[in-house]
């Protein structure tokens, strides 16, 4: 998961296809008879008047899209020749403290009479710098009869402070964040706990450990420490480009050599990374390697790295020998983690051992994995080259973290796998 990319940023982004005429959509949910819904909000990526669409089945684009499946009405939108209605959510706007520092949210809650049984989320934001408020997530989980807490984290959109990926500050934030929406939907909801993407699965469960939460669901994040994250990254580009065991050896070399810096402020590990340098100098696939910052620390020269290096790599207080398992293993909140099969940004294999690790304890943890998947969740083609194009978000996914968090799981979710027993 690169640590200055999100999936809600993923989704803003993702570039419109050429435009086509019909009534200039409105920004809301839109809902079928039978609980289908389609989400409408505007994005940076599309020209106004378009907007940003997302199925509960994963489908997403443009409504400038050529072979966009809806069309927009005054009041509605049409489906497959059917109208869907807009859902009337109610939107509370708040601030909270946090560590000294006024935080933005909003509250959004399905309509309809006050349900004391209603589970309440607060969603716990990736790596993003873009503002998660507006976006498609929190009203993809409130159409499916969840009260959500969205929140700008510090140093983004309306919250103060500096942007940071310290997990302790962030996981303090979104505590606090609970606290608040708790406060907020008094007499309005049963069970309250966390959901978070990517990054937020470093966050989230730590936030769990600092406050009272009933559940904590995660997609696509990792059990493991930034630094583990790098080393799993290039073990996946070697294995990929079909390399051997000697590749994956020096790549481990080459990560523990950058970790070595990285956790002395750039003062050690010089040697370490030379050596590594000077077996990777003969093999004409070193220059491929990437990982999270190892290759490009390893292009960098030894008086740049210690001149720049710890304001190129190190400005963002991240914690990188962070130990996600042992915030786990503090946990007592049953926990949801959804894994995608081919993820390249966050490699599974680690993650995976440790959470069927935990369930094999008796910890109450839920993991499912949706094969043919990369980070986000995002089904892919691939082009001659070998890089992936995002297609759509996995069918099921959006449906399983609803249902997990209603604690309503049934029959099966697109082509979920179940890793742990019932």
């Amino acid at each position: 998961m690169k640590y200055l990319i999100g999936t809600l940023l993923l989704l803003a982004t993702l570039p419109a296809a050429p435009a086509f005429a019909q009534t200039a959509c409105t920004p809301g949910t839109y809902a079928a008879p039978d609980g289908d819904f389609v989400v409408l909000v505007k994005s940076p990526a599309v020209a106004a008047p378009g907007l940003r669409y997302l199925f509960r089945d994963g489908r997403r684009g443009a409504t400038t899209d050529t072979g966009v499946p809806l069309t927009c009405g005054t009041d509605d939108v049409a489906v497959g020749g059917k109208r869907w209605a807009p859902i009337a959510f109610r939107e509370t706007q708040a601030t909270f403290d946090s560590v000294g520092t006024k935080m933005t949210g909003v509250l959004i809650e399905p309509p309809g009479a006050p349900d004391a049984k209603r589970p309440l989320v607060v969603m716990v934001h990736g790596s993003e710098r873009t503002s998660p408020i507006g976006g498609v997530y929190g009203y993809a989980m409130a159409a499916q009869g969840i009260s959500v807490f969205v929140y700008d984290k510090r140093g983004t959109g309306g919250s103060d402070g500096e942007y940071t990926q310290n997990f302790e500050l962030l996981g303090e934030d979104a505590a606090n964040a609970l606290g608040q929406a708790r406060g907020m939907a008094a007499g309005r909801y049963g069970r309250a706990g966390f959901f978070g993407g990517s990054q937020g699965g470093w966050v989230a469960p730590l936030a769990a450990t600092r406050t009272k939460a009933d559940f904590v669901a995660i997609g696509f994040g990792l059990v493991a420490s930034p630094i583990e994250e790098d080393r799993e990254q290039m073990v996946s580009e070697v294995r990929g480009a079909g390399l051997g065991q000697d590749a994956e050896a020096l790549v481990g070399r080459l990560s523990d050599a950058t970790g070595k810096l990285l956790l002395s402020g750039f003062a050690e590990g010089y040697a370490e990374l030379d050596a590594v340098r000077a077996e990777m100098a003969g093999q004409p696939w070193a220059a491929k390697i990437a990982g999270e910052h190892s290759g490009a620390i390893a292009h960098m020269s030894n008086d740049a790295l210690r001149r720049v290096g710890r304001a190129r790599f190190d400005n963002l207080e991240l914690i990188w020998n962070y130990d996600a398992l042992a915030a786990l293993k503090k946990l007592e909140a049953p926990l949801l983690w959804v894994l995608a099969g081919e993820d390249r940004e966050a490699p599974i294999e680690t993650t995976r051992g440790a959470l069927l690790g935990l369930a094999k304890t008796g910890k109450p943890v839920d993991v499912y994995l949706f094969p043919q998947t990369d980070h986000g969740m995002w089904e892919f083609t691939t082009d001659t080259s070998g890089e992936r194009q995002v297609t759509r978000i996995t069918d099921g996914y959006l449906k399983l973290l609803a249902d997990w968090i209603k604690r309503d799981v049934r029959g099966t979710y697109g082509r979920a796998e179940r890793l742990t027993p019932r």
